[in-house]
């Protein structure tokens, strides 16, 4: 049983107002809270009717340090033209804000729709878009972000998962199993640190916004040190080959307008769904205490939920041995 209120239990419309005001705003209408979990983040409009996302960290996740290279990687990528949102920032040149017990940015906000990840036009220009931010990337290296670690994630995953209270006597053993044997698997496949570059991190569709064949990137909560292709896989969904083959060749057609693509790095996509299937398990039971959790995710406590993954990780293990195929 959890002793205290979880911190963002407390973070109530007056309060997020109150902080937004404390930066020099006015704000005449009431917050609205958009879906977002591992943060809060809220929609906003000030007296002179310019729209803002104000996003409020998770204490404790990051350092000061962190945040800040997330808010000047914005601010390179915006100087270059690149579509992206940097953090507004006061007189004193400060982007990272301390106001009602929270550390909060303001955004301005990017409206637009999610991409269609069939449509071939659409597929190019995010292919540019992400090759514009890499481009920019690799130009020098964060500094306290985390680097993306395969073997040290999947282990971090895989106690997490195996201290959740959920799990009976047979699916531990079976989480163990199979967790186990990925790892196993997962070690051919490291990569050298030389090899990473800054990325969004985060780059599922969500996080992209636009409309006709212009978007824009959100979100880098997650931006760190990792190969190329963390930003480019998820686009790739079909499921058949051909359709498949269609949606990498837009892409990096795209994405080569701004940089060169390592096309050795597509043996890590399979690899890179492993851990993200992995992870995502983990951080629910990680935020199992934040009060917009239990809610949200109400199936996380079943014996069906975690049987399933369990199998889904299964059927990952058999697409590790099969993914040379997607290769030819």
């Amino acid at each position: 049983m959890q002793s205290t209120p979880h911190p963002f239990a407390s973070l109530s419309p007056a309060r997020v107002v109150a902080a937004v005001e404390s930066l020099g705003f006015w704000l005449p209408g009431e917050p609205f809270a958009l879906n977002s979990y591992e943060n809060r983040v809220y929609l906003l409009h000030d007296d002179e009717g310019q729209r803002w996302v104000a996003k409020f960290y998770r204490p404790e996740r990051w350092q000061d340090a962190q945040i800040q290279e997330e808010h000047d990687f914005l601010d390179e990528l915006v100087a270059e033209g690149v579509a992206v949102a940097a953090p507004w920032r006061n007189a004193a040149g400060q982007s990272l804000h301390h106001a009602e017990g929270f550390r909060l940015a303001l955004f301005p906000q990017l409206s637009g729709q999610a991409p269609e990840l069939e449509n071939p036009s659409h597929l190019y220009a995010l292919g540019e878009l992400i090759g514009a931010v890499h481009a920019i990337g690799e130009r020098s290296a964060f500094r306290h972000r985390v680097s993306l670690d395969l073997d040290g994630m999947v282990r971090e995953a895989q106690q997490r998962v195996l201290g959740a209270p959920w799990l009976d006597r047979r699916q531990r053993q079976a989480y163990e199993r199979i967790s186990n044997a990925l790892y196993a698997e997962l070690q051919a496949y490291a990569w050298k640190p030389e090899t990473t570059i800054r990325v969004q991190g985060d780059c599922h569709i969500g996080n992209m916004l636009g409309r006709d064949d212009h978007f824009a990137l959100v979100d880098f909560d997650d931006c760190l040190m990792a190969p190329a292709i963390q930003d480019l896989w998820m686009l790739f969904t079909a499921e058949h080959e051909v359709e498949w083959q269609m949606q990498l060749s837009e892409v990096l057609e795209g994405y080569e307008q701004q940089r060169e693509f390592d096309r050795s790095e597509l043996k890590l996509i399979e690899p890179l769904r492993t851990l993200r299937l992995m992870r995502h398990s983990a951080w629910l039971v990680a935020r199992w205490d934040d009060p917009a959790f239990p809610p949200a995710f109400p199936w996380v406590p079943d014996a069906g939920y975690w049987d399933a993954h369990i199998r889904q990780l299964e059927q990952q293990r058999l697409a590790l041995k099969q993914a040379p195929r997607w290769l030819a």
